[in-house]
């Protein structure tokens, strides 16, 4: 909590001086496969070994980051997201920025992401601190894209990333983030100055060989995981 508040309280001095714009790109993915409501299945584990030595990590074998612009910061907003993250956070040595929203009855769980999914989003997008940055979003799924969500909301304020980011205005990208799909990025990238999405990208994790057990399903399509796997949907 001190380093999100911490991290507001400097980006919203920078702000006052500066005009606002967006990171140069938001890498946004969800949680890993879930145990229960606190932590991580194994192939959920794995899934964040996975994307620390093949995506996400420094040296990753297939980096999303390019040499002159690393991630910036990790963002994570459920302990879920929190536990996913923090292998490839580690391997660079920084902090997780935690949106914090912990396991509680339904309608405040949905509640306390809402605000927290707003929050977020309105740092990234207007605080100069970030500009020409590539910051990562480790969300849960249906606060990244989900239509029945959005429109229950609707009148109060927008509430996933999706609407925030008003990515509505670019081609290809999915009214939904389907429950059974957990290895997928969505890449947005943002014109200099300017926090209007000029560009969208969706890039499927594959891991090979090396982690067996973690799905790569397409997109919208049954993830195989049965019962006996640990993990719940």
């Amino acid at each position: 909590m001190w380093i999100r508040l911490t991290l507001s309280a400097a980006l919203l001095a920078a702000s006052c001086v500066v005009a606002a714009a967006a990171p140069s790109r938001v890498i946004i993915l969800r949680h890993g496969e879930k145990a229960d409501a606190w932590k991580l299945c194994e192939i959920g584990q794995q899934r964040g070994q996975a994307l620390k030595y093949n995506y996400l990590g420094k040296d990753a074998a297939k980096s999303l980051f390019s040499e002159d612009n690393p991630p910036a910061f990790f963002f994570a907003i459920t302990l879920h997201t929190m536990e996913l993250a923090t292998p490839a956070v580690a391997s660079w040595g920084k902090p997780v920025i935690y949106y914090s929203v912990l396991p509680q009855d339904k309608k405040k769980f949905t509640e306390a992401l809402n605000d927290r999914t707003r929050e977020a989003a309105s740092n990234i997008l207007n605080n100069p601190a970030l500009n020409g940055k590539t910051v990562v979003m480790v969300w849960e799924h249906k606060h990244i894209a989900n239509k029945a969500l959005g429109e229950k909301y609707q009148r109060e304020a927008a509430v996933t990333l999706r609407q925030l980011f008003h990515l509505d205005i670019l081609p290809g990208v999915p009214l939904e983030w389907p429950d059974d799909t957990f290895d997928y990025f969505w890449i947005v990238d943002f014109p200099e100055n300017s926090n209007v999405p000029s560009k969208f990208e969706m890039v499927k994790q594959e891991f090979g060989k090396s982690f067996p057990k973690v799905p790569s399903n397409d997109w919208g399509e049954p993830d195989g995981l049965g019962a006996d796997s640990g993990c719940v949907k």
